[in-house]
């Protein structure tokens, strides 16, 4: 049998060195840019923070003028209407209803931002929805198919929020994502105005940041919020300012307006953006 002749061994490094590259070769790898062929990690990618955002507390509202404070919030600059709704149940507070929302749309065109205190909350997003309310926030905790409760919000034309109490980790909302269009963190324990700012929300508020990059998912905390702590929310990732008694004192369209530029002013600041 013939002897196989294999073909002469190129010269290989020695173990541990490295194989060189003829220099036009290494030039090439280094300066040719990255193949069209190769996608980019899109969280790799810088993107345009979400629009700064204060929306006052009609909670906070004098309930007797509603139509009035309404309009005056309007004027004084809020981007937003937050509109806390209340049932007793899952919260130990009532507010008000669809019916409420409903007499106030007429008052002002901003978004009427429905947070819904309310469980179950299913049976009820229809309600909200034909009241006027454009975005529809529910609580992670407040049913036990939330993304089933997403998806009907959208399907009825509305953006899809979900709320996250004090005690509840943002991995709640890890894999319905695709179905948020905001996340609205609780910096109290929710169910009345007026409450101490829970420090803790900060940290929460930077792990959505990190998760949530790179989507078109606002930001917003709800609960003690006023332009002494505004400047570290922003810091922390937040977009959007939900402001009750820190707007309405003072009881005026002047004093509502110096209210909103405070906490929009002390936002800005610390985004690095001019007012």
């Amino acid at each position: 049998m013939s002897r196989q002749i294999m073909p002469p061994r190129q010269n290989l490094p020695a173990r541990g060195e490295r194989c060189p590259l003829p220099g036009p070769m290494l030039r090439e790898a280094i300066h040719s840019p990255p193949s069209k062929n190769v996608q980019e990690n899109p969280m790799s990618q810088s993107f345009t923070p979400r629009p700064l955002v204060i929306a006052p507390s009609i909670l906070a509202a004098d309930f007797a003028r509603l139509g009035e404070e309404v309009r005056a919030v309007d004027t004084a600059g809020a981007d937003w209407m937050h509109l806390d709704v209340m049932d007793g149940h899952f919260v130990p507070n009532i507010s008000y209803g669809p019916d409420v929302i409903k007499a106030m749309r007429p008052h002002t065109k901003k978004i009427f931002d429905a947070h819904l205190m309310i469980a179950p909350c299913d049976p009820y997003l229809e309600a909200f929805a034909k009241a006027g309310c454009d975005h529809i926030t529910v609580h992670a905790e407040a049913g036990p198919h939330l993304h089933r409760s997403l998806q009907a919000i959208r399907n009825l034309g509305k953006k899809a929020g979900v709320s996250l109490n004090p005690g509840t980790p943002i991995t709640a909302i890890e894999y319905v994502l695709d179905l948020v269009d905001l996340v609205l963190v609780m910096s109290v324990n929710p169910g009345f105005g007026g409450q101490a700012f829970i420090p803790s929300a900060l940290g929460k508020i930077s792990d959505l940041r990190a998760m949530t990059a790179g989507r078109p998912i606002d930001i917003e905390v709800d609960g003690g919020v006023s332009a002494a702590v505004a400047g570290q929310l922003a810091a922390a990732g937040a977009n959007a300012f939900v402001a009750g008694s820190a707007v309405f004192k003072g009881g005026t369209v002047e004093s509502y307006k110096a209210n909103i530029e405070g906490i929009r002013a002390a936002a800005a600041n610390a985004r690095g953006e001019m007012v």
